[in-house]
């Protein structure tokens, strides 16, 4: 299989982690990356930020890592950047500034064959793919993606698991999320009151977007589901706390804990467990979109079980780099038919 020429646009945490990934990883190359910091700082962070491996080297215009070179552009918009120059089979958005189809448009139609969106929509798009829960439904004809977030994946994959093996009545879900890029260190007037107040050191309740997307990616649960987030001073490391209330009376929490052992088993590359009693900080550097924490999971009431998982960043760029192996392999039916 030829590798997948990936365009990059952004180096924040999240395009890092792309970058590194790729890098050791045979089914990808990065052909460019644009970003508007200056390269021997965006090269510092690569080297500092992202932990051992091999050292990247800035070459003139070019990042240079294990091999794998790509062309460093200071572009700001989609509108800037000539895909077509690089054979770009896939561009991965990771700025976190464009979220509609119109904002990303560009990219395709300077040369991209398709656009995926490092986190949700703000809008319909041609498809968002959790992997693990809706992957079947990737299409070649498929232009502008999203592979989700972090907390969406993982709620899916919990609600899934027990959809499976119960009939859901209503679930609630809370995500304990590590602050965010877009937060401010110190309090400063931001799009809402609660987001304007200090992230480093301040518990700030939060809407999601997950609600909408898991409810339209997982029709057991659509009309069943609330969510609400809960931002916290923590760097790495996220907690997700999902209620279900099931239609039938459930004997013990030992059943559930059961299912998601056996998730596991059919997707190690995505779902771990744990019985040790781990915090935010043991989860930093986990490649999985979902570690349940089996300790922390009980029964509540007859017919209610809280599941407690874990999640970090990592975890969520290993599944951006997933989606684009899925269309990878779609790549040439596309080609064909544009």
């Amino acid at each position: 299989m030829n590798r997948v020429r990936i365009g990059l646009m952004g180096l924040g945490q999240v395009g890092r982690q792309i970058y590194r990934l790729a890098m050791n990883d045979d089914r990808f190359e990065v052909a460019a990356i644009s970003d508007i910091g200056q390269p021997k700082i965006l090269q510092h962070l690569l080297n500092k930020s992202m932990g051992s491996g091999a050292e990247i080297r800035l070459e003139a215009n070019y990042l240079i890592g294990n091999g794998m070179k790509s062309r460093l552009m200071p572009a700001d918009h989609p509108t800037e950047i000539p895909w077509d120059m690089f054979g770009t089979d896939v561009v991965i958005d990771a700025t976190g500034r464009y979220r509609s189809a119109d904002e990303l448009q560009p990219h395709l139609d300077n040369g991209a064959t398709r656009v995926i969106l490092s986190a949700l929509p703000d809008s319909l798009i041609d498809r968002v793919i959790l992997c693990g829960v809706n992957e079947s439904e990737a299409r070649p004809e498929d232009r502008i993606i999203s592979a989700g977030s972090g907390s969406t994946t993982a709620t899916g994959l919990v609600l899934k698991v027990v959809s499976e093996a119960y009939d859901i009545e209503h679930a609630t879900m809370t995500s304990v999320h590590a602050y965010t890029s877009d937060q401010s260190l110190q309090d400063y007037a931001g799009p809402d009151y609660r987001r304007s107040r200090s992230g480093a050191e301040n518990i700030i309740p939060n809407e999601t977007p997950a609600l909408e997307w898991v409810q339209r990616v997982l029709p057991a649960v659509d009309g069943h589901l609330t969510a609400y987030a809960l931002n916290v001073p923590v760097q790495v490391g996220s907690m997700l706390d999902v209620t279900v209330s099931l239609a039938d009376p459930l004997d013990d929490i030992d059943s559930v804990r059961q299912l998601f052992i056996d998730a596991a088993a059919k997707l190690p590359a995505l779902i771990e467990t744990t019985w040790e009693p781990i915090v935010s900080s043991d989860v930093k550097g986990s490649s999985k979109s979902l570690l349940v924490d089996l300790q922390g999971s009980m029964k509540a009431g007859t017919r209610m079980a809280k599941i407690m998982a874990w999640h970090e960043t990592l975890g969520h760029a290993c599944r951006i780099l997933d989606v684009a192996a899925i269309y990878g392999s779609m790549e040439q039916p596309l080609k064909e038919a544009l």
